[in-house]
Formats: C-alpha cells, sequence, structure tokens
C-alpha cells in the first residue's frame, strides 16, 4: 500500500530533522548550524525542539562557548555523518570532463570507511587536489593500535583539533586511550599541553570524561590488601588559595559517625606546604593517610580518611599542577570530582561552572554510577549553600533526578575574636564556639550526602536533615 501525502511530508520532515541533527553535531552552534542548511536561526531552533521532543533526550547543554551533546546524541553521530555524506554525494554533479580514464577499477574496490571516525565537513569549492575529509581518516585509521604511544596519543590530538569541519569529539575508547597514555607518562610534553587545551576550550563531553576517568581508575589501581566497601566519595580539590572555611569536612565527619564508610581525596597545598584541607583535618581527627593501602586501614577502623592526591598519583598531581604554570583549568580538573578511585557505591561533588553539573551526571551514568549527587558551589568541593536555592543534579537508582531546595532565612556572620581561622574552626567542631550560621551549612551538606547514600527522593530530604541535626548535638558525645 503506497503511502498517502500526508505520509510522505512526515517521513520527509523527519529526514530534514536528521540533517539538521547533523548539522548541529558539526557545527556545536544553533546561529551557524542554521547557516550551514540556508535557514534562519528561529527556524533551527524549532527544529531542535522537535528533535528533542522525539528522543525524549536534551540533545545537547550549553556551555560558555559551544553546545556539547549528551551521551544519547554522540551515539547517533557516527550514522548521521554517514546518512548526511551519502545525501550530498547523491546529490553532486558528476563532471565528466574530469574523469580520468586511466584509473584502474581495481582501486575502488576498498571497503567503505563507515567504520572510520566521523569527520565533518564545511561546505564549499575545493582546490584541486585539496586533501578530503575521507583522506584525513584514512590516515587516522591506519594508525589504529600503534607500538608507538606517542603515535597513538598523535591521533586522538589530530582527532579533536586538526581544524573546525574536520574535528569532532573523542569516542569514550579513545579518550580513555589518550590519558592512558599520559598517565603512564609515555607522551610528549607538547601533546599533553595540545590535548589538555583543546579539549577544556572546546569543553569535554561525557564521553570524553568519562573514558578519562576510566583511564584513572586504572592508572590508580586499587589497594594490595583487602579495601572495605566505601559506601561514599567525596572529592575536596579546592584550590590552595581559597580563604573560605571548610565546613563539608566536619558535614563528612557527622556522615562518617552514622555508620557509612567515607573516602575523602583532595590536594595538599600544592606548593610543598601543609594545606588547609590536611591541617583541617587533623584538628578534628579525620586520618590523613600517605597511601591508599593506608587509607583502606584507616576507613576500616575509623570509618573516614583523607587522602591527597600525590598519594594516589604523582601524575595526576603533576598534571593538576599544571594550573601555575597556564593559570587556567583543564580537563584534569573536571576529571577528579568524578574520579572515584574506590569504587564507592554512591558520591557527593562539588562542580563549579553550571554546564558541568549535568555534564558530570551523564559521565556518572556512562561509567555505571548509581547513587550520584552534584552540588553547584563555588568552589570544587560538595558544600550546601543553604542560604540560597539550589538545584540538586543527581543519579537515583542509575536514573536522572532533580532535587530544588529552597532558600533558608540566614544567620548573621560572627566576628573572629583572638582566634585564628583553624583555631575557630575547631572550636565550632568542639562546641567552643557558637556558629549558627557555620552549623546549618554543616547539616545541610551532611544532608545531601545522607539522601545521596540513601537514594531517596525529596520527601526524604527533611528526614535526612532531622538525622543530620541529630548526628551534629550527639557528635561530643
Amino acid at each position: 500500500m503506497s503511502a498517502t501525502p500526508e505520509e510522505s511530508i512526515l517521513k520527509l520532515g523527519r529526514l530534514r530533522l536528521l540533517l539538521a541533527l547533523d548539522a548541529l553535531l558539526m557545527e556545536g552552534s544553533v546561529s551557524r548550524a542554521a547557516e550551514r542548511m540556508g535557514i534562519g536561526t528561529p527556524a533551527m531552533s524549532r527544529l531542535l525542539g522537535q528533535i528533542r521532543e522525539i528522543y525524549g533526550d536534551p540533545i545537547f547543554v550549553r556551555s560558555s562557548r559551544r553546545l556539547i551533546p549528551t551521551p544519547f546524541a554522540e551515539s547517533l553521530r557516527q550514522r548521521l555523518r554517514a546518512l548526511a555524506a551519502e545525501a550530498e554525494a547523491l546529490l553532486q554533479t558528476r563532471d565528466l570532463s574530469r574523469e580520468k580514464p586511466d584509473i584502474d577499477p581495481s582501486t575502488w574496490s576498498s571497503p567503505p570507511l563507515i567504520d572510520a571516525a566521523p569527520l565533518t565537513t564545511r561546505p564549499g569549492i575545493r582546490l584541486e587536489g585539496e586533501p578530503l575529509p575521507e583522506d584525513f581518516a584514512r590516515k587516522l585509521a591506519a594508525i589504529e593500535k600503534a607500538e608507538d604511544p606517542r603515535k597513538r596519543l598523535a591521533k586522538h590530538v589530530a582527532t579533536t583539533s586538526v581544524g573546525i569541519g574536520q574535528s569532532r569529539p573523542l569516542t569514550i575508547d579513545e579518550a580513555e586511550d589518550a590519558f592512558s597514555v599520559i598517565l603512564d607518562g609515555r607522551a610528549d610534553p607538547v601533546q599533553v599541553g595540545a590535548l589538555l587545551s583543546v579539549l577544556h576550550y572546546r569543553g569535554e563531553t561525557a564521553a570524553e570524561l568519562a573514558g578519562m576517568v576510566r583511564a584513572g581508575r586504572k592508572h590508580i589501581g586499587v589497594p594490595n590488601r583487602s579495601v572495605p566497601a566505601i559506601d561514599l566519595d567525596w572529592p575536596a580539590y579546592v584550590s590552595p588559595k581559597s580563604r573560605r572555611f571548610p565546613w563539608f569536612l566536619q558535614a563528612a565527619l557527622l556522615v562518617a559517625r552514622a555508620g557509612y564508610r567515607v573516602l575523602l581525596h583532595g590536594g595538599d597545598g600544592g606548593d610543598g606546604t601543609r594545606g588547609m584541607l590536611i591541617s583541617a583535618a587533623d584538628a578534628v581527627g579525620i586520618p590523613v593517610c600517605t597511601s591508599s593501602v593506608q587509607a583502606a586501614d584507616a576507613i576500616a577502623k575509623h570509618g573516614i580518611a583523607y587522602l591527597p592526591i600525590a598519594a594516589m598519583s604523582s601524575q595526576l598531581h603533576r598534571l593538576l599542577s599544571l594550573y601555575g604554570l597556564l593559570e587556567t583549568r583543564s580537563s584534569v580538573n573536571s576529571l577528579m570530582p568524578i574520579l572515584n578511585p574506590f569504587g564507592a557505591s554512591a558520591s557527593i561533588m562539588g562542580v563549579v561552572r553550571p554546564a558541568y553539573r549535568e555534564l558530570h551526571r551523564d559521565a556518572g551514568a556512562l561509567l555505571g554510577s548509581r547513587n550520584l549527587t552534584v552540588i553547584g558551589t563555588s568552589r570544587d568541593a560538595a558544600e550546601a549553600t543553604p542560604f540560597r536555592s539550589s538545584n540538586l543534579v543527581r543519579l537515583v537508582n542509575g536514573k536522572d533526578d532533580d532535587l530544588f531546595l529552597p532558600a533558608i532565612a540566614e544567620p548573621k556572620v560572627l566576628p573572629l575574636v583572638g582566634m585564628t581561622g583553624l583555631e575557630y574552626w575547631q572550636a565550632h567542631w568542639t562546641g567552643t564556639v557558637r556558629d549558627e550560621r557555620a552549623a546549618k551549612i554543616i547539616n545541610a551538606t551532611a544532608a545531601v550526602a545522607l539522601l545521596t547514600l540513601s537514594g531517596g527522593d525529596a520527601a526524604q530530604y527533611d528526614k535526612c536533615l532531622a538525622r543530620a541535626g541529630e548526628l551534629w548535638m550527639a557528635r561530643r558525645k
């Protein structure tokens, strides 16, 4: 039975949506994708809305510089590029005057390059003899798993940075291979800087971030002896320049006293000095460990440990230290919050940039995380700010689940009198000093951690907050 005119129009419309999605994936911008397709920006925005409705997926998350595809959109990239390339090829006019009769037909019998990395092209007139994207794809595909790790890494650098219209994000396996070369110390320094700069400037995808994490976990490994099951991973990569009180450490200690096993990991000062977090952890009895084995033992005994990044991996420590050389963040800063080196069953993290909160959740989903909470913060550590409304970006039993928390009234800030910052911070834990504002931050942070551990929904938050208050009142018993 032939299709009705209405069905034919619908099919043509869907084909247009697929070509529009291909253009969006290539350009990373609604306006540039509209220009590519020869339509207006509002029309392209409407097409993107229809695509999202059909697939039931956001398709893109917005960063400060471009649209970043979701993992689902990335999974479509190769098939869409193949479809669009075939459509363009079918519509190209055959120029008989340029055909050469002396070409051996056998040279055209090689298999198609659909399995090669999907590359994009910009429309325009090419010079005679100018290499096509397919030529570049053949070059990269020929490298494959080269013996020389620098050649493998060069392939990944070229894939991400060859230029507009030809570069593309790395797949999860490619990102894992690239960072494995870097973490194993087999990369050229120029390659390291090039890859980190390109990824950070463009904005990492969830697949790239997940691949980096897989490489990081393999690089760190696990302690040689039996590791206790870790309940909660709590990354704390605070800038050495930060002068804010780390109240989240006291919240983590409350969670440990509730019977959960908590691993804190973060920096150590960054300049050879004793960092603020290490001094604060010592002040309230959180064991500071110098190896993964020692951290495993401390958690088995005390339920909590702080593990500096230098004790986990000197290579990751050096990569993070590049901030002082480049004066900008890199993809390694995006990697650390979701590293979860001991494979804890739940994670809580603070992420500064809004677009990266959903990115970290999506990466967590790709890595098989079940319960995860991302808190929007002004520094890279999970600490609630209950005095302003906030949205928790979560995974609950492997499914997306956002939770909106309304703001509460903010108590007055007490001035420091006759104490250093560390003395005041420690005195608040012991009860010598009472700071209502600090107590509310600690209780709200502990409540979010308890909610993450329980996999509870929004209705359970108040119960977790009440439980945190009980733990706070009983901390000195």
